[in-house]
C-alpha cells in the first residue's frame, strides 16, 4: 500500500514538516514495508514559504525589513526550485505575531517591510511573486507596501504621510506612476482565504479591526482613514476595488495589491496545490493521511485537510486525518470527507501539555490508527 503523508502546521505546536515526520515515524513503527511519501502543506498561512521551498528544492533567504511598528528585523522568504519565483509571507514582516500584547495598535502599524521584502524578491530577478496575506498587523491598506515599493502618497503640503492607519488620515494624493518599473514585468498573486470586502460592516476595519488592538474610538477612525485611502487609489490606479471580494484581506492589503501591483486574489489552498503538485500524489496513493491542530465545521472553508479531501474524492482517494481537536465530528460535511478522524490529544489532557508534547502525540496517534486499519481492513 502507498500511503501520501500531507500534513499542514499544527500551529503553536508543529511545523507542517515536523508533523509529516512524526506521522511517518508512527506509521512505520508499526509497519516497516509502507511505502510512504511525505509532503508537507499549507493553506497559504504561516509555515506557506517552508512548505513551497521544500516541495519545490528551492531556497530560504533572509532580509533586513522594518516590521509592523518600523524596527529593524530581519525576515526569511523564499525562492522556488525554478529560481524565478518568490514565495513571500507578509506575516514574516508585518505580521502581528511580531508584536508584544500591549504593542498592537492599527493605528501606528504598516506593511512597509513586506513592500521591502517584495524588494528583495525583484533584485533577486523574480518574475512572479506569491504573497500570502494572512496574520498581519496593520489596517493601512497596504500604504506601507506601496510606498516601499516607490508609489509617492502626499498630504496637502506634498510632505510624504507615515503609511499607517492614523497616518491616512493626512493623504491628499497617491502617485503608482512612481512604482519600482520592475512591478510591470512582475506577475503578483495574493494567496488570500478570506473574501471580505474593503469597507463596511463586513470590511476590513470592522471585522479584524478589533483582533489587532483596535478600540471602538479606533475602528471608526481606521474606517474614515481607509475609505479616504481608497478613494485616492481608485483615482490612482483607475481601478474600482472598494467591492471587490478579498480587498478587505489583511487590513486591506487586498485592495492595495490589487490596485498597485495588478495582483491575482487566489485561495492559499489552492496556491499550494498547484506548486506541490498535490493532485499528482494523490493519485499515486492508495490513502492519504493529513492532518493540522484543529478540525471543526470551519475547515472546510479554505483550510487544508478538506482541500485534500476535495482532491482526494475527485480521484477515489481515502482521506484520514489526525488533529490536536476534534469538534462537529458528527457534521455531515466532515463525515462525507473523511474516512477516519482521530485526535491526537488524550481525553483530560490540557491544552498547554499537549502543544508543548504534539510531535509525540502525533506519532503515537499515527501509530494507533496504523494498528487500527490492519486489524480491520475493511475501514477502508
Amino acid at each position: 500500500m502507498r500511503v501520501l503523508v500531507a500534513p499542514d502546521s499544527y500551529k503553536e505546536s508543529m511545523s507542517a514538516k515536523l508533523a509529516a515526520e512524526s506521522i511517518r515515524r508512527g506509521l512505520l513503527s508499526v509497519n516497516p514495508k509502507l511505502q510512504l511519501d511525505v509532503l508537507p502543506l499549507a493553506d497559504g498561512g504561516e509555515g506557506t514559504v517552508q512548505s513551497l521551498v521544500e516541495a519545490t528544492g528551492g531556497i530560504i533567504k533572509m532580509a533586513s525589513v522594518h516590521d509592523p511598528l518600523h524596527r529593524m528585523i530581519r525576515a526569511a522568504y523564499g525562492i522556488l526550485g525554478d529560481g524565478r519565483t518568490a514565495i513571500i509571507e507578509m506575516a514574516a514582516a508585518s505580521g502581528i505575531e511580531l508584536l508584544k500584547d500591549h504593542e498592537k495598535n492599527p493605528m501606528k502599524t504598516s506593511s512597509y517591510g513586506t513592500g521591502e521584502l517584495v524588494l528583495h524578491a525583484l533584485e533577486r530577478d523574480c518574475d512572479t511573486i506569491i504573497l500570502g496575506i494572512g496574520g498581519s498587523a496593520t489596517n493601512e491598506g497596504g500604504a506601507g507596501m506601496i510606498q516601499a515599493l516607490g508609489g509617492t502618497m502626499l498630504d496637502s503640503q506634498g510632505i510624504e504621510i507615515i503609511p499607517t492607519g492614523a497616518g491616512l488620515e493626512k493623504l491628499a494624493s497617491i502617485n503608482l506612476n512612481s512604482l519600482d518599473q520592475r512591478i510591470h514585468k512582475t506577475t503578483f498573486i495574493a494567496a488570500c482565504d478570506v473574501d471580505n470586502v474593503l469597507l463596511g460592516d463586513s470590511g476590513a476595519t470592522m471585522v479584524y479591526g478589533p483582533q489587532k488592538g483596535a478600540t471602538f474610538s479606533m475602528l471608526q477612525q481606521l474606517e474614515k482613514n481607509l475609505k479616504r485611502y481608497a478613494i485616492f487609489l481608485e483615482q490612482a490606479s483607475g481601478m474600482h476595488i472598494l467591492n471587490k471580494p478579498g480587498s478587505g484581506a489583511a487590513g486591506g492589503m487586498g485592495a492595495g495589491m490589487m490596485a498597485a501591483l495588478g495582483a491575482e486574489l487566489r485561495p492559499g489552498f489552492e496556491v499550494v496545490a498547484n506548486i506541490t503538485q498535490l493532485e499528482k500524489h494523490i493519485g499515486s496513493a492508495d490513502l492519504v493521511i493529513t492532518g493540522e491542530g484543529k478540525i471543526d465545521r470551519q475547515s472546510q472553508y479554505g483550510k487544508t485537510p478538506f482541500g485534500v479531501a476535495k482532491l482526494a474524492q475527485k480521484l477515489n482517494v481515502p482521506v484520514m486525518v489526525l488533529a490536536g481537536q476534534v469538534e462537529d465530528i458528527e457534521d455531515p460535511i466532515i463525515k462525507d470527507h473523511f474516512r477516519m478522524i482521530r485526535s491526537i490529544t488524550p481525553g483530560g489532557m490540557n491544552l498547554e501539555t499537549a502543544l508543548k508534547n504534539g510531535p509525540v502525540l502525533l506519532e503515537e496517534a499515527a501509530a494507533r490508527i496504523w494498528k487500527e486499519i490492519e486489524s480491520h481492513p475493511d475501514t477502508l
